[in-house]
């Protein structure tokens, strides 16, 4: 796969279809996948490279339907292999927006489940402060056991709550993405 100056391609405008194009450039079918996926084009991951330049362009690119293009030599263009690329591209983005999705779900799992150990710790420290404090009396060596405990508490939530309020979300957005790239037109342009 080549690159255009500056590691990019330079940006167009969107084509009368309205979708964004995303520009390959290859020499060969074999560079868009990894080397050592034994499967048949169709059902092979993409190339490390591959996948970083797609859904680097693609996550800077405004949101609208996506067209992937993919230049190659003429010879190549003709293989029988060729007519398996865009649906291997599909396949491929769809089966990682699932693996995210997964990775959500476990995200949303381990929330729930700091949370109710948050919550536990929370309560605990709230009633053991309380107790403690009532115990070494009104002077500071009360309150420091009092407010600790309680601040002890508070920080035990703070992984559920930074998961349910900001982690969540880079996940869902890469999730959404891989689904565009899933539904995305991918097109072979023959070169001479």
């Amino acid at each position: 796969m080549t690159r255009h100056a500056g590691n990019r391609a330079p940006a167009r405008a969107p084509n009368l279809a309205g979708r964004r194009p995303i520009e390959l450039r290859i020499r060969d079918i074999g560079q868009l996948f990894h080397s050592l996926d034994p499967l048949p084009y169709r059902e092979r991951d993409l190339d490390e490279r591959v996948e970083a330049y797609v859904v680097g362009w693609a996550g800077e690119m405004p949101r609208a339907p996506m067209e992937i293009i993919v230049h190659l030599p003429a010879a190549e263009a003709e293989r029988a292999e060729a007519a398996h690329v865009g649906e291997a591209m599909r396949n491929y983005f769809a089966y990682r927006a699932e693996m995210i999705g997964w990775e959500l779900r476990d995200l949303f799992r381990v929330g729930r489940s700091s949370l109710a150990i948050g919550l536990t710790v929370l309560v605990v420290c709230v009633a053991a402060g309380r107790a403690l404090g009532e115990l070494m009396g009104p002077g500071y060596l009360g309150r420091v056991f009092d407010e600790g405990l309680i601040i002890l508490g508070w920080v035990a939530n703070w992984r559920p709550v930074e998961i349910f309020l900001y982690d969540w979300q880079p996940l869902a957005r890469r999730r959404k993405l891989y689904r565009a790239l899933a539904a995305a037109e991918v097109r072979l342009s023959a070169t001479p």
